[in-house]
């Protein structure tokens, strides 16, 4: 590799031949004989990728630009909007290969101003993400950083009660429009009783419910695998005045986000704060739990490839958390 100052416009420039046999000439478009290395570094990486048939190594916004790109219809909404609104802090003109970590460390810590910690960690898994699509794209054989993210206390997430789920249901039904109470009744007693996602539970399809086997196929799933769901009984009931052999279970398409209000309308009549409907989701999975269903069960029926995604759904609740302290204190005579 020859390395030379023009004398004209003091620019350093480089040229060598590949190892593919291509002679390349470039400027390195600076004056400073350290930072024309580099470049001239990069350079040569560059025409190594391209001779063993790989991807040239990109900077850090251009493969934000490559991944949003590729998965434009395969990631989910929120997932691709996580990547798209990532913010870079001086990254994103950095080739991949060349983003240690010093330059990773400054920029989380950039980030991490006034922010809180399971933010800070987002932030640090997105960049992950990236520079395994680098590697998956055969520009780096590994990441060239190691940062970790931020310790995150644990809070507890609610659940509701076995006892209040009845209670609560009717909640939300009179907190809701009246024209939309048919609808949000059934959207809330699809999360609870087949433990479904708010969105798989307003596309819910009466073609995906197997009457005679009691089942209900999840047909649109967020990880994209069908999964098939025993229907207990007490909800086919109420499904039946409504039967139908195609179509939506709800009659129309609703948005995201359409139970919001009436859960918030019975968390403030039950004072049942912190239920969501990702947390009836929680719900479904923790009840399972404590009925004695075995995790790899709940693990099938919630549609996750890893148990221990399953376990980050399952909380204590307090009444059963009592109960069993009684018998312990039984068993030792207190």
């Amino acid at each position: 590799m020859n390395l030379w100052k023009d004398e004209i416009s003091g620019i350093w420039r480089v040229r060598f031949t590949a190892p593919d046999g291509i002679r390349e000439k470039h400027s390195t478009k600076t004056k400073i004989k350290g930072q024309a290395e580099e470049k001239a570094r990069e350079f040569w990486d560059t025409a190594v990728l391209r001779s063993q048939g790989k991807e040239p190594v990109v900077t850090l916004g251009k493969l934000k630009t490559l991944w949003l790109a590729g998965h434009s219809t395969t990631a989910s909404i929120g997932h691709w909007n996580n990547v798209n609104t990532w913010p870079a802090y001086g990254l994103e003109g950095v080739l991949v290969s060349r983003c240690t970590t010093e330059l990773v460390e400054i920029a989380r810590d950039a980030h991490a101003k006034g922010r809180a910690p399971a933010t800070v960690n987002l932030w640090v898994r997105t960049l992950n993400l990236l520079g395994r699509y680098a590697i998956k794209r055969g520009m780096i054989p590994a990441l060239p950083w190691t940062v970790s993210g931020q310790k995150v206390q644990k809070k507890p997430r609610k659940t509701l009660a076995a006892a209040k789920i009845r209670g609560w249901i009717d909640a939300a039904e009179a907190t809701a429009f009246k024209s939309h109470r048919q609808q949000i009744g059934l959207a809330l007693r699809l999360m609870i009783g087949l433990g479904l996602r708010e969105q798989e539970a307003l596309g819910a399809r009466w073609e995906w419910l197997d009457w005679d086997r009691k089942t209900y196929t999840v047909g649109k799933a967020k990880g994209f695998e069908a999964r098939v769901i025993p229907v207990p009984d007490w909800l086919l009931a109420y499904l039946l005045p409504n039967k139908a052999d195609l179509g939506l279970v709800l009659g129309e398409k609703r948005p995201a986000g359409f139970t919001r209000k009436a859960i918030a309308g019975a968390n403030a009549t039950l004072e049942t704060p912190g239920i969501s409907a990702h947390r009836l989701r929680g719900t479904f999975a923790t009840l399972h739990s404590e009925a004695g269903t075995p995790i790899q069960v709940i693990q099938a029926l919630l549609g996750h490839k890893s148990a221990t995604t399953t376990m980050l759904y399952l909380e204590a609740h307090t009444e059963k958390a009592t109960e069993q302290q009684e018998k312990v204190a039984g068993m030792m005579g207190l």
